[in-house]
């Protein structure tokens, strides 16, 4: 029963405060600006004013610290975002660029075949370099054709831009290539259009310098003349490289140590450092035994 009235009473007081509330809205919104009602709003204003600017200077660092927190997470979400969309653009872009030195590479290999004085009789087969010399030496590259492709060892090896070695040993899937800036090699080679010939090595401690010896001194020699291999054939011997592949370009000459011979130093055509694709140069005529000097003059 007790309850019962006190719910009454609240109901009661309830009524009471919300017909005085509709009371004094009407006579709010009644009156002028100049009446009682808003005379008492402006003072409870200009009272609560100073403590609601007080509240919100007290509040502001913790608000600033709240915003701060969520910003530095919101941050943190997008960082990890961008580095992760950083890093796939990368990996897209090596393997762009990659794709691009491939094609390059693959589409000269092609072209070279088809050029003035480049040997036929050949059957070439195109190999990716899968190893390379473990030193700066840059003196082998191992590839992914072997026995079972028709690779055998002492066939030449060439890329897209010229010479750059020989098979020297071949298991049934994979094939060991010795470079010529490798110190064993000596390939003869001869300077167009003018017909000198020599032995082209590398030079001792520098495999970056082919130097091609034992030329006739007198001989008018010229920088950028095309230096190609030379190639020999005498009854059933036959060089290793066959005549006409390109090797590079006449750097500078001087003189050799014998007082008859001067000496050539030749920029190579092709990128040891840069080779992903190589061709060898397989079915040699048949018939032929092959003498072998080195890499083979």
């Amino acid at each position: 029963m007790y309850d019962k009235k006190v719910i009454r009473r609240r109901r009661a007081a309830l009524a009471v405060l919300v017909g005085l509330s509709l009371v004094l809205l009407t006579a709010y919104f009644g009156e002028s600006p100049a009446g009682v009602l808003h005379g008492v709003q402006r003072g409870a204003q200009q009272v609560l004013s100073p403590v609601e600017s007080g509240a919100s200077k007290a509040l502001k660092p913790f608000r600033d610290l709240f915003n701060w927190v969520g910003d530095a997470f919101s941050a943190k979400g997008d960082n990890k975002k961008l580095k992760k969309e950083l890093a796939q653009a990368r990996s897209q872009l090596a393997a762009a660029e990659t794709a691009v030195r491939e094609n390059e590479q693959l589409r000269a290999m092609v072209g070279l075949p088809r050029r003035a004085g480049f040997p036929q009789g050949t059957s070439p087969v195109t190999a990716r370099v899968i190893a390379r010399s473990p030193t700066d030496w840059y003196s082998s590259v191992q590839i992914d054709k072997g026995k079972s492709d028709g690779v055998r060892a002492d066939e030449p090896v060439i890329t897209g831009e010229g010479l750059v070695g020989k098979v020297t040993s071949a298991s049934s899937g994979t094939a060991e290539v010795t470079l010529i800036t490798d110190g064993s090699s000596a390939v003869s080679a001869q300077i167009m259009p003018d017909g000198s010939s020599g032995i082209l090595r590398p030079a001792v401690g520098d495999p970056n310098d082919l130097q091609l010896d034992f030329l006739q001194k007198g001989r008018k020699l010229a920088k950028g003349q095309v230096v190609v291999t030379s190639g020999f054939r005498a009854g059933r011997l036959e060089s290793l490289f066959p005549r006409g592949i390109p090797i590079g370009t006449v750097r500078s000459v001087s003189p050799n140590e014998v007082e008859t011979y001067q000496r050539v130093h030749v920029q190579p055509y092709a990128d040891f450092r840069r080779m992903d694709y190589v061709q060898v140069l397989t079915a040699r005529a048949p018939g032929t035994q092959q003498a072998s000097v080195g890499l083979g003059p």
